[in-house]
């Protein structure tokens, strides 16, 4: 048995040791550029100037600004957190932008799904594209890769692709599996260093290397799993949503997978409810979009927590962590951008930990 002052040593190394972790963290928020958001209890709706727009992408700018796309009116818009909202026209018309995500050079990059183009735009506004090689490929998903490079997804070229910031493409094909085409839809960059993505409609996540070399795994049920978005976990994991069965999975470095079930059942099982969107915050949980009317919040334990926004189905779809530390969200049907606070006693405890 130790003696009681080796513990009592030990305690006080332990406090002191938490305490500067908490000192740490509190300059961490300090420091930040961007200046923390409102303190206002639940969720905040901001209407998109442009009727329905149908918003869909949404990203932090590095401008302490969030950026978004309107995939019916062809326009970039960027929301400050107050509220604020510019919009960009983008040279193509009907390009029908999807993603959008913050490149290596400073610029916001962006997928054009119907013009099969990937673009690019300015903190300033200044736009360029570039044509994807496969015609009529639809690129979709769309992450800054780990080798500095952009990375994206062909939801019907059944390939991914890599461009450079100088706007060169290589394009990498995914295997079918079976008689069904492969769909690439989310892409995100993991901790091991990898790109990982989801495939809508055969229920496999993959795993791409910077070298273009690609691993498979199937979600279960193998019959019928839709992986919807995907994002890299607090945990060092790979997240994503599940539609059919209306789940939240994560994926081990390995290939193990675990499920957490949501409390209402997936559209295939003949509900409206349908996890879609997911990014990680900055409390250390998940969040996610479900549905008509919900946004979702899941620990990395599985404890789950669900909030309705104002507006009656108005499909929140893409969400993301803000730079007032928030979580902000698309609304598709409802053409509004939404801002759910995040508690900052939970956002200290993740700083902390």
């Amino acid at each position: 048995m130790r003696s009681s002052g080796i513990r009592s040593n030990r305690i006080s190394a332990v406090f002191v040791a938490a305490f500067s972790l908490a000192v740490a963290g509190d300059a961490l928020q300090a420091a930040d550029p961007c200046p923390s958001g409102p303190t206002t209890p639940g969720i905040i709706e901001f209407a998109v100037p442009t009727p329905n727009s149908k918003p869909l992408g949404i990203v932090t700018g590095p401008d302490c600004a969030l950026w978004f796309t309107e995939s019916a009116a062809n326009k970039i818009g960027r929301i400050t957190t107050s509220g604020q909202i510019t919009e960009f026209e983008i040279p193509t018309p009907s390009s029908d932008p999807s993603r959008i995500t913050v490149g290596p050079d400073g610029a916001l990059w962006f997928t054009e799904f119907r013009a099969n183009k990937i673009g690019r735009i300015t903190t300033a506004g200044v736009f360029t594209e570039f044509t994807v090689p496969t015609p009529r490929s639809f690129p979709l998903g769309i992450t800054t890769g780990p080798d500095g490079n952009l990375w994206f997804t062909e939801q019907v070229g059944h390939k991914i692709g890599r461009i450079t910031p100088a706007g060169i493409i290589t394009e990498f094909p995914v295997p079918p599996r079976g008689a069904l085409t492969s769909n690439p839809l989310g892409i995100v960059t993991g901790a091991d260093g990898n790109l990982w993505f989801s495939e809508y409609f055969t229920g496999r996540v993959g795993r791409i290397t910077t070298e273009g070399v690609i691993t498979l795994f199937t979600v279960e049920p193998s019959c019928c799993a839709d992986v919807g978005e995907i994002t890299l976990g607090p945990d060092g994991n790979v997240w994503f949503t599940e539609r059919w069965d209306n789940r939240i999975g994560r994926i081990m470095p390995s290939g193990t997978m675990e499920y957490f079930a949501l409390r209402s059942a997936g559209y295939g099982r003949g509900s409206d409810f349908a996890a879609y969107g997911i990014a990680t915050g900055p409390d250390g949980a998940l969040w996610f979009t479900n549905g008509p009317s919900t946004i979702g919040r899941l620990t990395t334990t599985g404890s789950l927590s669900e909030f309705l926004i104002p507006t009656p189905g108005g499909y929140p779809e893409i969400i993301t962590a803000g730079p007032d530390g928030n979580m902000w969200f698309t609304e598709s049907a409802g053409n509004k951008i939404g801002r759910i606070r995040v508690d900052r006693s939970r956002r200290r405890a993740a700083l902390r930990n």
